[in-house]
């Protein structure tokens, strides 16, 4: 059992040479075992700073990473938040009831028209009116009335000196105005009432103090004046403000009724007058009832005409009375506030005193139930009375003359002059209403200049097509001729002559004996 201490050296040596090292960089036993632990610490040390470094690298990635998916979240959510808002703003400007209901067919009608829109393109006015007539829907009549202003535009011009300056709604919102205490005051009487700008200082109130400056720099002569603030909103719930400002710019410079709000009033005194000519002509009854009790048009009717019926009257009422507006301009206020009066005689007749009379106009009569107000816009689309109005308002002025003359009786080489001047007036105011209507006959002749217009296109694509069509006939002809046998075609040539040969030919064979 016991080896000799030679015998356990060689078994040693046998052992050592059956052990091989694990690698090529394996110490071998001669080395001091220290110095081995200590390599091996450092090795290990490095390895897991390097495992340390790509975990922090790697966690640096995923928190970057998870960085840029937040941020761009918050982005989405500030999207989503924004056009939710937008949705919300949009829902609570349209919160009133229509007056009457808009069909799908005419939704599609519609869409159709605003393509024209973006490429301004000219539509047929007739076709314009049966659409209108048949409604507007309630989502798209901002872009209605714009489309409708853009048509207006491609068809008159306004003249170098009646157009407003060309500044821009962000440069004049940039200024200051004398008018801001006047726009302050009646920003809380503007519909009182709606959501969107009942809130004091909200989105609705600040929106329209800043169209109404801006129109109050744009146009010097007017300023602002109590009447337009209610205008200015109800383009204001259909639209953008700058959108709402350029609509402003339109219905005041394009269709002119910038007049009624001059410091003058001149334009308002005459509407007045032609709205009582108006009712003398067409209602006697009613008109002797008013005057009878003194009360002149001017106490109920200046405010439907400086707001455009929009202080007084339901909002949906007066949205279609802004459509037929963009349409037809300025005389819709007549046609509207005849048609209201005309509807109500029975009930005006009734009242029997001042008191009661002014109380039924200005409180009673707004309150229209729906089928009334679709009455009231069927007629308003029926009526025409262009040849009155511009007939009342060369009587206005030539009243205003005579008054003028009787003023300066006393000194007759002064009466001379005034009278020569009063007939050349008149003779003005002849030439004017003559010019007027020479300019309505041109503008039927130019849509009618546009209908044969479009037929002659139409022609002229037709026979295209069936120059088209002949020209395939005859090559299929040529066809048949050459695969045909010869006996065949001698029996078939008289059928394909005929089919061959163009009309000159036949007119040709047919003057044969």
């Amino acid at each position: 059992m016991n080896k000799s201490p030679s015998a356990m050296q060689q078994q040693d040596g046998l052992d050592r040479s059956e052990l091989l090292p694990l690698s090529p960089l394996a110490p071998t036993m001669e080395e001091d075992p220290l110095v081995i632990f200590m390599s091996g610490e450092e090795d290990l040390e490095k390895v897991e700073e390097r495992n340390k470094s790509e975990e922090l690298r790697s966690l640096w990635r995923k928190a970057i990473h998870q960085q840029i998916l937040l941020l761009r979240m918050e982005k989405e959510n500030q999207k989503l938040e924004a056009s939710r808002d937008e949705l919300q703003s949009r829902k609570v400007k349209l919160d009133y009831e229509e007056v009457g209901v808009c069909q799908k067919d005419v939704l599609i009608t519609w869409d159709k028209k605003l393509l024209n829109c973006r490429a301004k393109i000219r539509c047929d006015m007739e076709d314009i009116h049966t659409s209108l007539r048949e409604g507007v829907p309630k989502s798209r009549r901002g872009e209605i009335w714009q489309f409708l202003a853009l048509q207006y535009r491609l068809r008159h011009r306004l003249p170098n000196k009646q157009q407003p300056p060309d500044v821009s709604y962000k440069e004049l919102l940039k200024q200051l105005t004398a008018q801001q205490h006047a726009i302050l005051v009646d920003l809380g009487r503007t519909f009182p009432t709606h959501p969107y700008f009942s809130a004091q200082l909200g989105a609705g109130q600040l929106s329209l103090f800043n169209l109404l400056k801006a129109y109050s720099l744009l146009d010097k002569e007017v300023g602002y004046c109590q009447g337009i603030s209610f205008v200015a909103g109800v383009l204001l719930l259909h639209m953008s403000e700058e959108q709402a400002f350029e609509m402003l710019k339109f219905l005041m410079y394009d269709l002119g009724f910038r007049k009624q709000y001059r410091p003058d009033m001149m334009s308002l005194q005459i509407q007045m007058y032609q709205l009582s000519r108006l009712l003398h002509d067409y209602h006697r009854d009613l008109y002797n009832h008013l005057e009878e009790n003194e009360i002149s048009p001017s106490l109920y009717a200046a405010p439907w005409f400086l707001t455009l019926f929009a202080s007084q009257f339901p909002l949906g009422f007066v949205a279609r009375v802004f459509d037929i507006i963009f349409l037809q301009g300025t005389e819709v206020i007549f046609k509207v506030a005849l048609s209201l009066l005309s509807n109500q005689e029975s009930l005006i007749m009734e009242c029997e005193n001042f008191e009661n009379i002014v109380e039924f106009l200005k409180n009673t009569l707004p309150n229209m139930n729906t089928s009334e107000m679709e009455k009231i816009i069927t007629q308003v689309f029926e009526m025409d009375i262009s040849k009155q109005l511009h007939a009342y308002e060369v009587e206005y002025h030539v009243l205003q003359d005579e008054l003028q003359e009787s003023s300066y009786e006393d000194s007759e080489p002064l009466e001379k002059l005034e009278r020569a001047n009063s007939q050349l007036k008149r003779q003005n105011m002849d030439l004017l209403e003559k010019l007027q209507i020479a300019h309505a006959k041109i503008q039927t002749l130019e849509s009618n200049l546009e209908n044969l217009l479009t037929r002659e296109t139409k022609m002229k694509s037709l026979i295209r097509t069936l120059e088209q069509e002949k020209t395939a006939y005859q090559k299929a002809v040529e066809q048949i001729r050459r695969l045909l046998p010869a006996d065949a075609l001698a029996n078939c040539e008289p059928l394909l002559r005929d089919l061959n040969c163009n009309p000159n030919n036949k007119a040709k064979t047919g003057n044969k004996p």
